[in-house]
């Protein structure tokens, strides 16, 4: 299937929500909140969200199934894939390193349950330094007497990586900053949010969930096996003030959703919930989301993540980070923490 026929049936299941919900293009704009312009460029295939969270309220606005809104973010992930294929980025055939793509961010927002809503849901949904990986690390093994050595082989997989993947609009997100809370600009939106942590260099604090969309890149099955975490390098916590959003998280749990406590020894990730854990298998058509969560209470952590993977008699690793520099996870137990009221004009110390 072509670019245009995945964006297609992306923009064909959005309409057909829309008209059963029976909503004016104008109110589902409204309740989703996006302008009416953009609802019509999604819904006639002109353009694919870049975020997932505003794709999941605007179905669920629509009444979607549970079955219909995993096609509909299967769907999505393909039309976002063939998107960038259109913009001409493709996965390099270098074996020895991983090339960054192009980034995508999630939104949400909800309620808070205190007094004074404590809002910066968005941002704490959308610090979405999104960073798309077409990773090329192949570490073959070649055994001397038959098949291609590594060298000769790319890797079948692409991997993009979302840094702070937020998809619940309730989840809360605290970050680290070594300024006084004068010099933290207020909290940003969407798009912006990336631009405010690199300006502030602001680490994510207590607990940082990465997604991974996982996907091939052609006709082969490609056999998830194994993730690991592996450690950079693990010190005290900075003495930096915290800077709190939004108002908690909901209770749901993704079918592909992994923990690791950062403070151990060795980290290992878990499958949440009683979930099934690895092995996966995915493909061009069938794409797989992996949701990690990272908590650090005691540490300061650099990590990253090594998938192992296995296609038609071959198999390898591929290293995962933060755009070329290890994830960075701290603990902020004891720090002062400021939140930033909605409506109002600056941080306040809440502890």
């Amino acid at each position: 299937m072509g670019a245009a026929e995945e964006i297609a049936e992306f923009a064909s299941l959005l309409r057909e929500l829309k008209q059963r919900s029976g909503l004016s293009y104008e109110a589902l704009a409204k309740r989703a909140h996006m302008s009416t312009s953009t609802l019509h460029r999604y819904c006639r295939g002109d353009g694919v969200p870049a975020d997932y969270a505003v794709v999941s309220r605007m179905a669920r606005l629509c009444g979607a199934t549970p079955e219909e809104l995993v096609e509909l973010h299967r769907r999505w992930v393909l039309a976002g894939a063939a998107q960038e294929r259109g913009r001409g980025v493709v996965v390099p055939p270098a074996p020895e390193e991983s090339a960054p793509l192009a980034p995508v961010p999630v939104a949400g927002e909800e309620p808070s349950h205190r007094p004074f809503p404590k809002r910066w849901a968005l941002v704490a949904a959308a610090v979405a330094l999104v960073l798309t990986v077409a990773t090329a690390l192949t570490l073959d093994r070649d055994d001397g007497d038959a098949g291609p050595s590594a060298h000769s082989i790319t890797t079948p997989l692409t991997i993009s990586t979302r840094t702070y993947a937020w998809d619940d609009p309730q989840c809360e997100a605290k970050y680290l900053v070594d300024r006084p809370p004068a010099e933290v600009a207020p909290p940003v939106m969407g798009q912006h949010v990336p631009a405010w942590v690199k300006t502030h260099r602001a680490v994510a604090a207590d607990e940082q969930r990465v997604a991974l969309t996982v996907q091939g890149t052609g006709d082969e099955a490609v056999v998830i096996e194994s993730l690991h975490i592996g450690v950079a390098d693990s010190g005290p916590p900075p003495a930096w003030n915290a800077y709190l959003g939004s108002s908690g998280c909901g209770g749901g749990v993704e079918t592909r959703s992994f923990d690791t406590n950062l403070d151990a020894p060795h980290p290992v990730l878990a499958p949440k919930a009683g979930q099934r854990g690895l092995p996966y298998k995915v493909s061009r058509t069938d794409p797989e989301v992996l949701y990690l969560t990272a908590h650090a209470t005691t540490h300061d952590v650099h990590w990253y993540v090594d998938l192992q993977w296995n296609s038609a008699g071959h198999q390898g690793t591929i290293h995962i980070d933060d755009h070329g520099r290890p994830f960075r996870t701290s603990g902020s137990r004891g720090r002062p923490v400021y939140e930033f009221l909605v409506g109002g004009t600056h941080w306040y110390r809440d502890a």
